[in-house]
């Protein structure tokens, strides 16, 4: 259950990762907020207390390992241990291969791809040594159909689904940490702002649907899968708009 669970979230300053802190912080959950938007995460710390909730923040970049590892050291400091760790930090700057943007390609694989390896090493010690855990990583539709523009996003999104997936199979039976993917459609969020290829952006929205997920209906998900007893493991979920037609 969700209740007095210490639940550490990156990408908190925004979006999914803010409302998935605000849902666990109303549930009785111990949160720990991380992303570079201290102000973003200050605010968002301060509202949850205001309301009663408990909750921390700690500054963090996904793309350091040593940031995520003092990220890791803060929420045990701060709370004890961690029982969740809800890696959601991701980019999505869409571009057509021939535009060559590498550095854009470059970062995508730092922050949803590296990003998410330094959370599971920094969690996994922590869940190992208290034979328990849960690790929950955001991919998406496009890890599962790779959409125009899409072809760097959507293999990182592969990635992260292949990675949890072998977490759940090497971990689970011996260490009884449950593995999650999130793979949610179109979402309103700030992702859009990230795309710099104005093709790319005009292909997203001519398959856009009409009405677009809420960052709230993704945290549902993220609170129903932790909110299970410890003998189910909810692997997957994939949440599209219903209007979404792929």
């Amino acid at each position: 259950m969700v209740e007095n669970k210490v639940v550490v979230i990156t990408g908190a300053s925004s979006g999914i990762g803010q409302a998935t802190a605000n849902r666990l912080a109303q549930a009785g959950a111990k949160v720990v907020l991380s992303a570079r938007r201290e102000e973003r995460l200050k605010e968002t710390v301060e509202q949850i207390t205001a309301m009663g909730g408990l909750a921390s923040y700690c500054s963090t970049d996904v793309t350091s390992m040593e940031d995520v590892q003092a990220l890791a050291d803060f929420a045990v400091r701060t709370y004890g241990t961690i029982d969740v760790w809800v890696n959601n930090a991701g980019l999505m700057p869409l571009s057509f291969l021939n535009k060559r943007k590498v550095d854009e390609w470059d970062r995508m694989i730092d922050v949803n791809i590296k990003g998410v390896l330094y959370g599971i090493a920094a969690a996994v010690a922590i869940m190992e040594q208290k034979k328990g855990g849960h690790i929950i990583n955001v991919s998406s539709v496009a890890g599962h159909r790779v959409g125009m523009a899409g072809a760097v996003y959507s293999g990182t999104k592969f990635a992260v689904r292949a990675i949890t997936e072998g977490l759940r199979m090497e971990l689970s039976p011996t260490s009884n940490i449950r593995a999650t993917i999130i793979s949610p459609g179109m979402v309103e969020t700030e992702l859009l702002t990230t795309i710099t290829d104005e093709d790319a952006l005009n292909a997203l929205k001519s398959r856009a649907t009409a009405q677009a997920l809420q960052s709230q209906d993704i945290a549902e998900a993220i609170f129903y899968a932790i909110n299970q007893p410890e003998r189910a493991s909810v692997n997957e979920i994939l949440i599209r708009p219903t209007t979404q037609p792929s």
